[in-house]
């Protein structure tokens, strides 16, 4: 039995994750840390864990490393710059970390201080820790101790554009864009005004147009899987977040131009994803001429692609995942498996929520 702590666990990533947790047949979970919620039980806190045995009677804790060095595996479902702090100490006592900010996801420490705009408090873990997309890299967790849990937008972008360009059938000279659609839970569990529910109801905006965090995470994976040759550096890729009026959820347009635009050409890229994910318990491609729904995917970990030729002769990819499941905790729990060598999809067997 996996021994787990969560650190962050009032956030609505924390809470998924516990929810998760809680019901893992493989996993105890002995610690969530709040310094604001310290002593309360976790179902006081969250009435949906209520009649949980062990949500009724787990309290809250500080969040201090010798508390969580009883812990097999720490989960930081914390702001970042949070995870670092500790991380080292962690890892020296023989604990595993899986980090759901963004602390590990990026390898290189000036990149780190460009994006983040802080120095990096565990440089010597960036090399040791790996970025792990858990449907692609299922090998690499179980020789290591720091997981960087890849981002939700993130997720949803490089899940069906990494077969692509891993099997070489993207023209690199012409622009990759990706169109994303969020849900507001992906804001974070915040006061702030503009997150409200008079300011999001009934409105559609996008942010970050000009530069937000994981435009970097996701074209590093881009690149990376076109083999970091000077074509793929120099690759054009353009991400525009947007906001929906809805709690949970992601919905990705992703533009792209084959080598080959014929039929031929899409009928391969369906063949280089569906080869990519035949044995995926999570990541399903859809029939032909089936559009992705959020609601499909809402509540698993799983992440619903499709792929369209438009008349411009560009291929169109859509693809749907829950932001707080595949695109934060569902990722994570899967990642603590494989890096435990527990099956895979042990915790995870949950189908979408509908309607």
């Amino acid at each position: 039995m996996v021994k787990a702590a969560v650190v962050g666990g009032s956030g609505y990533t924390g809470i998924e994750l516990i929810r998760l947790l809680l019901v893992h047949p493989g996993v105890e979970l002995v610690t969530v840390t709040s310094r604001a919620e310290a002593g309360r039980p976790l179902a006081d806190f969250f009435p949906s864990f209520r009649g949980h045995p062990v949500a009724e009677t787990l309290e809250f804790q500080p969040p201090e490393v010798e508390i969580l060095k009883k812990a097999d595996i720490v989960f930081f479902a914390t702001p970042n710059g949070t995870a670092m702090k500790s991380t080292t100490e962690l890892v020296a006592a023989g604990v595993k970390v899986i980090d759901l900010a963004a602390d590990f996801r990026l390898q290189n420490e000036a990149q780190w201080q460009e994006w983040y705009s802080m120095d990096h408090a565990a440089p010597e873990l960036l090399g040791k820790a790996i970025y792990a997309l858990a449907d692609i890299e299922k090998e690499k967790q179980k020789e290591v101790s720091v997981i960087g849990n890849p981002g939700c937008y993130p997720t949803s972008v490089q899940l069906p554009l990494i077969p692509l360009l891993k099997a070489g059938l993207i023209d690199l000279a012409q622009p990759i864009i990706a169109d994303c659609k969020s849900g507001i839970s992906g804001a974070g569990r915040s006061s702030k005004t503009e997150h409200s529910y008079s300011e999001v109801s009934e409105d559609f905006t996008a942010y970050g147009i000009e530069k937000h965090r994981h435009w970097i995470e996701i074209r590093n994976g881009l690149v990376a899987a076109a083999g970091a040759t000077e074509e793929a550096n120099n690759m054009s890729f353009t991400f525009t977040p947007h906001l929906l009026p809805m709690p949970r959820g992601i919905f990705s347009t992703i533009y792209v131009t084959l080598k080959d635009q014929t039929d031929a050409g899409v009928e391969a890229a369906r063949k280089a994803i569906g080869q990519a994910y035949a044995d995926s318990a999570f990541v399903h491609l859809l029939p032909e001429g089936q559009v992705p729904h959020t609601k499909s995917v809402r509540g698993s970990n799983s992440c619903h692609l499709n792929l369209f030729k438009a008349k411009s002769g560009q291929l169109v990819i859509t693809s749907a995942i829950d932001n707080l499941m595949k695109g934060a905790a569902g990722q994570a729990v899967q990642n603590m498996n494989l890096m435990f060598g527990l099956p895979e999809g042990q915790g995870l067997s949950i189908t979408g929520i509908t309607p």
